[in-house]
This record gives C-alpha cells, sequence and structure tokens, in this order.
C-alpha cells in the first residue's frame, strides 16, 4: 500500500535488459542477464517451478511468527495506522506512482498532515476493521504512533515521513522470518521505526528478523528526467522496462511480493528494481524460488491489486492489467478468475491507488474473506466461488493508499510449507 498499488505493472525481458545493460556495467551485468533469463523461463515453462527436495528447518514451537502463504488461518496479523499521516514530498519517485489529477494536491500539502475531517474517519474504520478481525479469533498488533511530520536529512536527501498505515509494504513474512523491505520512496525511509517494538517482541520469540540492505536513496537511484505527462507514456515506458527507479543500488518494496508457498511472485515495478529482486532471490534460496511475472500495466506499483492469490490454485487477475505469464498458472491447474470492474465512485479521492483496491481483499482462511461492505459485486463473486464475505467499510481508509490485504501483514497462519506449483 502504498499502494498507488493500484499503479503496478511490469517489464518485458529483453526490452528491460536493454535498459538495465545501459545502466549496469562489469559484475553486475551476469546477475541481471541470469535474472531476467529466469524469468523468460518461468514464462515459458512451469518447469521453472520444479520443487527443490531440500527440507527447511522446522519452526520453532514457541515463536509467533508463521506463515508461508495468503490464505491458511489467519491467527495473527499487524494492522497500520492512519494516525499522523502526512502527505509525502511531491518529489520525483512520488510523481512516477501518483496520477497527474492530484499533483496539485501533492504540491499543496507535500509534507503536512492528509485532510484532518478524511483521516478522522480513517482511522474510525481501521478500529473497526481491528474489531472485526479480533471478533474472529484473530489478534490484533498495531504499529507505534509517529510524528510523521518531522523532517530528517541524511547526506543524500532530505524529506519528512508520510506513516505507518501500510505494514504490508515494508514487511514481508517467509516462514518463521520478517524481512523489513529497503523500500523506494524517500519519505518512507524510516518508516521501519515504528514497527520495531512488534518485531522485537517477535524476535524474541524466536523468529529471525532480517532487515535488506537499507539503500542511500541517493539522486541516482532516480531517473530524474523520468517522462510521464500521460498514461500513453507510461505504458510506452513499461513496455520498454523503464521505470522511475534505476539499478543503482537494491531497493523493494515488499508488496511486490506475494506468496504461495515454496513459490514467490514479484514484479519489477516503479518502487521494486532487480537489484532488490535479486537479492530477494538469493536470500530465500534453495528453500524458496522467487519468480518475476510482468502485467500491461502502466505505473506498476505493489502487485497486490493486481495479482492476488486467494488460495491453492485460485488467484484474481486484474482484467485492466493482465499478466504475460498467465500460461505458467493455467498449465499448473490453477483456476484465474478476473474480478468484476470496481464500485467505487469517480468522485471519491484516491490520491495513491486506482479503484481496483477493490480486489485488495484478506483471506482470514480458505473460506473466509474480508472485503470492501461497498463492493456488492465482488461480493457476489466470492459467494459463488463458496467463500463467505466479511463486509467492512474502509472507503475513507483507501485514500490513503491501500486495501484490506495493504493495510495488514500477517504474522501467524495455522499451516505448513507445501509446494503449488508440483
Amino acid at each position: 500500500m502504498l499502494r498507488v498499488r493500484c499503479l503496478r505493472g511490469g517489464s518485458r525481458g529483453a526490452e528491460a535488459a536493454h535498459y538495465i545493460g545501459s545502466r549496469l556495467r562489469g559484475a553486475f551485468t551476469g546477475w541481471v542477464q541470469r535474472t531476467l533469463q529466469s524469468t523468460q523461463a518461468a514464462a515459458a515453462s512451469q518447469n521453472t517451478c520444479a520443487a527443490d527436495d531440500k527440507a527447511t528447518s522446522p519452526v520453532p514451537k514457541d515463536c509467533l511468527v508463521c506463515s508461508y502463504n495468503e490464505w491458511d488461518p489467519l491467527e495473527e496479523v499487524i494492522v497500520g495506522r492512519a494516525e499522523n499521516a502526512c502527505v509525502p514530498p511531491f518529489s520525483v519517485e512520488v510523481k512516477a506512482n501518483t496520477y497527474e489529477k492530484y499533483w496539485g494536491f501533492y504540491q499543496k500539502f507535500g509534507g503536512h498532515s492528509f485532510p484532518k475531517d478524511h483521516l478522522k474517519k480513517a482511522i474510525a474504520e481501521i478500529e473497526e476493521m481491528c474489531n472485526i478481525l479480533k471478533g474472529e479469533g484473530v489478534i490484533v498488533k498495531r504499529p507505534d504512533p509517529i510524528d510523521w511530520s518531522v523532517k530528517y536529512k541524511t547526506p543524500d536527501f532530505e524529506s519528512t515521513g508520510m506513516y505507518a498505515a501500510m505494514p504490508r509494504d515494508i514487511l514481508l513474512v517467509v516462514g518463521n522470518e520478517i524481512i523489513e523491505a529497503p523500500m523506494a520512496w524517500r519519505a518512507r525511509f524510516f518508516e521501519y521505526r515504528a514497527y520495531r517494538r512488534l518485531i522485537k517482541d517477535y524476535f524474541n520469540s524466536g523468529a529471525k528478523w532480517t532487515t535488506a540492505p537499507k539503500p542511500t536513496m541517493a539522486d541516482e537511484l532516480y531517473d530524474q528526467n523520468y517522462p510521464i505527462h500521460s498514461v500513453e507514456d507510461r505504458h510506452k515506458l513499461a513496455a520498454q522496462g523503464k521505470f522511475v527507479t534505476t539499478e543503482y543500488e537494491p531497493c523493494f518494496d515488499a508488496a511486490d511480493f506475494i506468496r504461495a508457498g515454496r513459490d514467490i511472485f514479484v514484479q519489477r515495478s516503479q518502487v521494486t528494481n532487480y537489484m532488490g529482486i535479486e537479492w530477494m532471490r538469493r536470500h530465500l534460496a534453495p528453500d524458496y524460488r522467487v519468480h518475476v511475472i510482468s502485467f500491461k500495466d502502466p505505473n506498476p506499483m505493489h502487485i497486490d491489486a493486481t495479482f492476488n492469490i486467494i488460495g491453492p490454485g485460485l488467484v484474481l487477475s486484474n482484467p485492466d492489467r493482465p499478466c504475460h505469464q498467465i500460461e505458467l498458472f493455467k498449465k499448473a491447474g490453477w483456476t484465474v478468475i478476473q474480478p468484476p470492474v470496481p464500485l467505487i465512485p469517480d468522485d471519491h479521492p484516491l490520491w495513491m491507488s486506482s479503484k481496483w483496491l477493490s480486489m485488495n481483499v484478506l483471506m482470514l482462511d480458505e473460506k473466509r474473506v474480508m472485503v470492501d461492505a461497498n463492493e456488492t459485486s465482488i461480493q457476489k463473486m466470492f459467494e459463488k466461488l463458496g467463500i463467505s464475505t466479511i463486509k467492512v467499510n474502509i472507503r475513507h481508509a483507501n485514500s490513503l493508499g491501500g486495501g484490506f490485504h495493504c493495510w495488514t501483514c500477517d504474522i501467524r497462519r495455522r499451516g505448513t510449507l507445501q509446494s503449488y506449483f508440483d
């Protein structure tokens, strides 16, 4: 979430290789080519998903952290906070991830609070969401409230903060390991501070705790002349494998990854580069297989409103942003479902996302889903699939850039590590 997550997409193998090759020299070229070759192979054959026989070490009995996919029975979750949320300064990486009609909003309010009345309603909606989760038997944890308006300065840049609303953006749980993403927006550089108390508690319970290499976020990480003026421009750039983030250093948001047991899928986006993907691939190998997939998306950022895996062999695929490697899933026997057109009104502000947050749902288990109370069309879709809907209204919370999946990070699901592509 931040989910401009409405705006996500991917690159296309050879074209992306040409772009990256022009930016990298020497030692980096080899691993980029290997990463792209792996991506192309995954698109061509499901054999890329062949199981590795290596057994993983078991999760300690007392460990509170254990989650392998997006649908096993949910037992504990972190839910974000809207308190003190600030509009990020209108820097080049923010411009590249937002709609032109909202640029004036960022120029006017960057570094200051989101509209107070709107924020108040969002806070109330998330509190009700937490209450409903607790009523469903889920343990709910919250990040610490922080003053995000405080200015900070590093040797490379100055900024104010944003929020701790979207734990899915910054935290990725793989088994009993919590991975802190490095992030790519300067306004989110210190966002990890809101979660440190919780992560230390989980670490003390036996969880693994990994912080990915923190980028400097120097000017070289961003294409300062990234040309974005229309949707057409964005489509062309995405098709050419061009993004506002360069390959200067690794960066990624956790929300560009989605889990299905041993197989983890990721997109190259405006906030996740190939160096970041390669770091994750090496870090998780050999127990997990990281596959790059891509979409027809003019402004990719965060995968879960484009491609949301909701069960073993079941995935929601955005009809406006089709997946280029969808045959990989179909050949493996997966059911691919196109969710209905969202019902959110055109005049409702979505400063950081698209209407497709309607498919950004949270599975409590294979037969229960948390879905927006206003999105009756997708509710009917789930009911036809035999999945009960837990209806919650988070319209104002949507405006901050996320749906239910974005606003949460599942810490513990009752299940075991399996492969769904063998």
